[in-house]
């Protein structure tokens, strides 16, 4: 762990609340994006990253100094965004809002803007991925999200859904075969390339 996170955190557990920022600022963009991508919408990933920096803040003091701050915060707000999932489908009267744009990837600058043409097919293209996804349930949709678009590898995935690396395989391959299934009934015309890319587990 660097010395300015590990100052930070010095900082934080001796009462200076203001240290905390440094690591938000560091570490927020990640929690953001996984977040994201695992509620699929920008209201639900935000609360789900304050929660987990929250949740962070208290049990700092509990930190191993050893380990990585990223990573443990990380998985905190994996934990986070699939409790909050799951709270969601049982609230049959809330109404996710939809992301517009690319799932849980910032902007960033590039020397050229892709012509209007392939942003066109991007923005198709994620649409109906997310459609398809929306037949997962939210482990699936997490174990997915973490080994496909997250590159995690199962052990990580497990830690986070709580269950042996075995299930999170499976739940790996049942979210791959109903994307696959859901996305031959919409892809029809050949217009969108292929959306799920099989990954051999490690």
């Amino acid at each position: 762990m660097a010395k300015e996170e590990q100052d930070a955190i010095g900082r934080v557990v001796a009462g200076d609340r203001d240290a905390y920022r440094v690591l938000m600022e560091r570490h927020l963009p990640a929690v953001l994006r996984v977040t994201t991508r695992i509620t699929g919408n920008s209201v639900d990933a935000e609360e789900a990253a304050q929660e987990a920096f929250l949740k962070a803040y208290k049990k700092l003091p509990e930190f191993r100094r050893e380990a990585a701050f990223g990573t443990w915060v990380y998985r905190i707000g994996m934990n986070c965004a699939l409790d909050l999932v799951e709270r969601r489908n049982r609230d049959l009267n809330w109404n996710a809002v939809p992301l517009d744009g690319e799932l849980g990837v910032a902007p960033v600058a590039e020397s050229h803007r892709p012509s209007p043409e392939r942003e066109l097919l991007d923005r198709e293209a994620r649409t109906l991925r997310e459609q398809a996804m929306q037949v997962l349930t939210p482990m699936e949709r997490t174990a997915f999200v973490l080994r496909h678009m997250e590159e995690q590898p199962i052990p990580v995935i497990s830690a986070a859904l709580g269950v042996p690396e075995n299930s999170a395989r499976q739940a790996v391959f049942r979210a791959v075969g109903k994307l696959r299934k859901q996305l031959m009934m919409v892809r029809g015309s050949g217009r969108v390339a292929a959306m799920v890319r099989p990954q051999e587990s490690r």
